[in-house]
């Protein structure tokens, strides 16, 4: 019998703040031994801090952008639903990288690791500079997308110039998928504090011409997000050059190495596909909405900005647990992988249950901090309110989804991704808002159901315990 006695309050709060503080300062802890809460913990804080600071991006630019109209507004969140298939394969590029690097870390095979990480870095400069053509055709694409005369002509100029670097978007996401996948959070975490800094500087003043900038309306936005992302990559490979992390880059790790960069590319198709069915699912929710008017789009927007808030930190904790169900599986530690994911869930489900019930209470007075329109404020708050109704399943989503990931499964979640948005989430949203004649508010109710839906989905998965068996 354990006759240890239960630790006091006192002590708790002691422990809570040591895993703070370590969380914060960076750590060279082995995640495949010792507590596993406190190894949650640890992983967790960083990684929510840096898709906090991923999602600022978004939320600056619509806040600065807001004060141009709706019609600004519409651009970007239109903009930004074509520039989510770029996010799409940076995702999953990042799955198939964290995956092999903290596989690697948790066999205690730090050179195996730097040679997948300089492979990584590689596919995804191969990927980035036929992407990056895709800028020319900005104009032709919000066309093809339905969009209104008037968006099309703020639009056009922010998407080229997003579209144009997106470079920065692929290293920035990768190189923060190689940390992840290390240990190493807080460069992540600082890399994109580094970037957002400059972002909101930089915002302002391209915008509206402030000082000695010239007033690029739209444009400027684009151009500020661009500067702040590639001075953050900057920052990643300073990183990944020094001795000090789990991850040192040399000549040798940046060698192009065929094999490896196949089986990387293997993986990561499975998880582009994945992503690009979430993403390409949020694409035709917008063109279900733009038969509604620029109102409805901006009301989507900026909602839709508000809700990334919450639901990337999510991402963040989801992220912890794809790292150590690799590290633990590395280290042949099925068991403890599992617990991992099941702590992770839990405590993504109590964050996500609290902001939801905040959003619901308070969806109006946030929509009006970046916009007074009469016209879309009630869209705004309808929308946010509807999809914090499903934020608990939305949180066991999240970490089902990326357990498999860190595992390198990424078929299982591609399978379920399909089903639940394709098949489910589309023609219920289409079928609700025309159908059944609900306009807006059907399309918002298909996001509620169906992600809680998928939700149900990923858990019974996870529970049939296959992905312990992955070998990547």
């Amino acid at each position: 019998m354990d006759t240890t006695p239960p630790p006091s309050a006192a002590q708790a709060r002691f422990s809570l703040r040591r895993a703070l503080r370590e969380a914060l300062a960076g750590t060279q802890r082995d995640f495949t031994e010792g507590s596993i809460g406190r190894a949650v913990i640890v992983l967790a804080i960083p990684m929510v801090l840096e898709v906090s600071m991923e999602s600022l991006f978004g939320l600056v630019d619509v806040f600065f952008v807001a004060r141009l109209g709706p019609d600004a507004v519409a651009a970007v969140g239109v903009t930004e639903s074509l520039l989510t298939l770029i996010f799409a394969i940076a995702l999953g590029l990042c799955m198939a990288t964290t995956a092999m690097v903290a596989r690697r870390i948790g066999e205690k095979d730090r050179e195996g690791a730097c040679v997948a990480a300089g492979q990584a870095i590689w596919l995804c400069l191969l990927v980035a500079l036929p992407l990056g053509t895709s800028g020319i055709f900005a104009r032709e694409l919000l066309v093809w997308m339905g969009t209104p005369a008037a968006v099309i002509e703020q639009g056009w100029g922010y998407r080229a110039v997003m579209l144009g670097g997106n470079v920065t978007i692929l290293l920035l996401f990768l190189n923060n998928a190689i940390f992840r996948g290390a240990g190493d959070a807080v460069i992540a975490m600082r890399a994109l504090w580094l970037a957002n800094a400059i972002n909101i500087v930089l915002d302002p003043c391209l915008i509206f011409g402030l000082g000695p900038f010239p007033r690029m309306g739209i444009a400027g936005a684009a151009v500020a997000t661009t500067i702040g992302r590639g001075v953050g990559v900057l920052y990643q490979v300073r990183a990944l050059m020094s001795e000090h992390g789990r991850i040192a880059l040399r000549r040798r790790h940046l060698v192009p190495r065929p094999a490896i960069m196949l089986k990387l590319a293997r993986v990561s198709t499975g998880g582009v596909v994945q992503m690009l069915i979430a993403t390409a699912s949020w694409l035709g929710l917008v063109r279900a909405l733009t038969p509604f008017g620029s109102a409805a789009l901006a009301g989507y927007t900026l909602a839709l900005r508000i809700i990334i808030v919450a639901i990337l930190p999510s991402w963040g904790m989801s992220n912890a647990a794809a790292t150590l169900v690799g590290q633990n599986l590395g280290a042949g530690k099925p068991d403890r992988a599992e617990r991992s994911v099941w702590l992770a869930g839990f405590y993504n489900m109590i964050f996500l249950g609290l902001v939801g019930a905040g959003f619901i209470f308070f969806a109006e007075p946030l929509v009006r901090l970046f916009t007074d329109d009469p016209a879309v404020v009630p869209i705004g708050a309808q929308c946010l309110r509807y999809v914090s109704y499903g934020y608990v399943f939305y949180a066991w989503g999240m970490v089902m989804v990326q357990a498999f990931n860190g595992a390198g499964d990424t078929v299982t979640p591609t399978l379920i991704n399909l089903c639940c948005y394709w098949l489910w989430q589309l023609p219920l949203a289409y079928g609700l808002s025309r159908g059944a004649g609900m306009g807006p508010s059907g399309v918002f109710l298909a996001i509620t159901i169906s992600e809680s839906t998928l939700a149900v989905v990923g858990l019974l998965a996870f529970r049939r315990g296959r992905w312990k068996r992955k070998s990547i």
